[in-house]
C-alpha cells in the first residue's frame, strides 16, 4: 500500500472531512479545573516522594524551580476543552523541555500521565481535524527524531552498556538492543494509546450527536404529522358539516316553496312536502350530532355505538328527499360484472354519497333544471379496471352569477383527490350539465370496513 493511501486512510479515520464539530458545552470549565488541580496535587506529591528517596540530587535546578516548572505544565489543562489543540501542543512541548533539562523528573508517573492526558484531550476535543492531523504529524516526527538522537548521539546507550557490564544478563538480547526495543514500545504505547482513546471518545460523541439529532428530527416530524392529522380531521369535519347543512337546508327550502304553492289547491301534496321538511331536519340534526360527537371524543375513530355515516345505500333516500312537484329525479344503480355496492369501502362510499349530495344541492341552487338523473355504477375489483362511478346529469341552464362560497366544489375535489379519483364536470352539448366522478377499486379494498364518521 502506498504512503499516500496510508495517509489518506489515517486522515479519514481522524475525521478530517467530517463537518461535525464537538461542542464543549456549558459547565465543562469547572470539570477541567478539578482535573487540573488533581494533577497539580499528584505532581507535587510525586516530586516530594522523589526528593525523599534522593532521586533529585543530580538535578541542578533549585527546588522551587522544580515545583514551578512541573506545575506550569499542568496549567494548560484548565482550558483543555476550549483550546484542545493548543493544550495538546503545549503539554507535549513542556514534556520535551523537562525531559531535556531535568532528565529523571520527566519520567515520574503522574507527570507522564499528565502529558498523556494532554494529547488525549487534543484528539478527543479538536474541532479542526485538519489542524489535528498536522499536530499529530509533528508529534510523530518529533518523537522519531528524539529517539534517533538519543540512540545515535546521546549517552543512553553507553550508560546502559556500562551498567550491564557489571551485571550478568540472562536474556537473549544484548542490553543496548533491549533498551532500544523497550523505549520504542513504551513510546508507541504512550502516543498510540492517547491517539486511540482520544479518537474513540470523539467518535462516540459524534455518534451520540447524530442519534440526538435524528431523535429530534423524528420528534419534529411526529409533531408535524400530528398537526397535519388534526388539520385534515378539521377539514374533513368541515366538509361534512358543509355538505349536511347545504343539502338539508336546500331540501327544506325547496319543499317549503312547493308546500306554499300547492297548499290551497292540493293539501295532500303540501302535507307530503312538509313531511319531507320534517324528515330532512331530523336527519340534519342527527348527522350534525354525530359530527359533534367526533369532535368531543377527540378522535377521528367513531365509537362502536355511534351510527355509521351514509354510503351508497343512502343515495335512494337522498334522491327521494330531493324530489318535489316540478322537480323530477331518477336514480339507477348499475352493478357491472363482479361489482357490488356492498364491496365499496366505507370511506369511498361516503365520498360518493357526499358528492352526489353536493351535486344535487348545486342543481337546485344554481340551475333552472326540472329533471335530474343520478346513476351509480360499480365494477368489481377483480375486473380491469375496477371502479365505482357516480354521475349526476340535469337538463337546465345556469342561473347566472351566484353567491356561493366555492367550499362545496373545494370539498368535492378534496374527496376525489383523497381516493385517487377523477372528475368530469361541465355543460353538455345537448344541453344541461353533468358531474361524473370515478374512484378506482383494487382487490385490497374490496373488504368493507366500518363507515367513516
Amino acid at each position: 500500500m502506498s504512503r499516500v493511501s496510508l495517509i489518506e486512510r489515517f486522515a479519514a479515520w481522524i475525521g478530517v472531512d467530517e463537518p461535525w464539530e464537538r461542542d464543549p458545552g456549558p459547565g465543562r470549565a469547572v470539570q477541567d479545573a478539578r482535573v487540573a488541580c488533581g494533577f497539580i496535587v499528584g505532581i507535587v506529591v510525586s516530586l516530594e516522594v522523589m526528593r525523599s528517596l534522593g532521586l533529585t540530587e543530580q538535578i541542578d535546578f533549585p527546588v522551587w524551580q522544580q515545583y514551578a516548572i512541573l506545575v506550569a505544565g499542568v496549567l494548560p489543562l484548565f482550558v483543555r476543552r476550549r483550546f484542545p489543540l493548543a493544550v495538546a501542543a503545549a503539554t507535549q512541548l513542556h514534556f520535551f523541555v523537562v525531559a531535556m533539562t531535568m532528565g529523571l523528573l520527566a519520567y515520574q508517573f503522574v507527570f507522564q500521565v499528565m502529558a498523556f492526558f494532554g494529547l488525549y484531550s487534543g484528539v478527543a476535543w479538536a474541532r479542526d481535524r485538519r489542524a489535528l492531523l498536522v499536530l499529530l504529524g509533528a508529534v510523530m516526527v518529533w518523537m522519531a527524531g528524539w529517539l534517533a538522537w538519543d540512540f545515535a548521539l546521546g549517552n543512553s546507550i553507553a550508560q546502559i552498556t556500562e551498567d550491564a557490564a557489571g551485571r550478568q544478563a540472562a536474556g537473549l538480547l544484548s542490553a543496548p538492543v533491549a533498551y532500544v526495543l523497550y523505549t520504542i514500545a513504551m513510546n508507541f504505547v504512550f502516543y498510540g494509546g492517547a491517539l486511540l482513546f482520544g479518537q474513540n471518545s470523539w467518535r462516540s460523541a459524534r455518534r451520540l450527536a447524530i442519534l440526538t439529532e435524528q431523535a429530534d428530527t423524528i420528534a419534529e416530524q411526529a409533531q408535524e404529522l400530528r398537526d397535519q392529522a388534526v388539520v385534515e380531521e378539521r377539514l374533513r369535519i368541515a366538509r361534512e358539516l358543509h355538505d349536511v347543512v347545504a343539502h338539508h337546508v336546500s331540501v327544506m327550502g325547496v319543499q317549503a316553496a312547493a308546500a306554499r304553492r300547492v297548499l290551497d289547491r292540493r293539501p295532500e301534496a303540501a302535507v307530503g312536502a312538509l313531511s319531507h321538511i320534517e324528515e330532512s331536519s331530523r336527519q340534519a340534526v342527527a348527522e350534525m350530532r354525530r359530527l359533534l360527537g367526533t369532535l368531543r371524543s377527540g378522535s377521528s375513530t367513531p365509537e362502536a355505538s355511534r351510527e355509521p355515516g351514509p354510503g351508497l345505500a343512502g343515495i335512494p333516500d337522498l334522491v327521494r328527499q330531493s324530489r318535489s312537484p316540478g322537480f323530477d329525479l331518477e336514480y339507477m344503480l348499475v352493478e357491472e360484472p363482479d361489482g357490488s355496492a356492498a364491496s365499496v369501502p366505507g370511506p369511498m362510499a361516503l365520498s360518493v354519497y357526499r358528492i352526489v349530495q353536493e351535486a344535487l344541492a348545486n342543481v337546485r341552487k344554481h340551475s333552472s333544471a326540472n329533471r335530474v338523473t343520478v346513476a351509480v355504477r360499480v365494477r368489481g375489483a377483480g375486473a380491469d379496471p375496477g371502479y365505482v362511478e357516480a354521475e349526476v346529469v340535469d337538463n337546465g341552464r345556469p342561473l347566472g352569477a351566484t353567491s356561493g362560497t366555492g367550499l362545496g366544489l373545494l370539498g368535492m375535489r378534496e374527496r376525489i383527490a383523497s381516493h385517487g379519483g377523477a372528475v368530469e364536470a361541465g355543460p353538455r352539448l345537448s344541453g344541461g350539465y353533468r358531474v361524473r366522478v370515478r374512484f378506482p377499486l383494487t382487490a385490497a379494498k374490496t373488504i368493507t370496513p366500518e363507515h367513516e364518521s
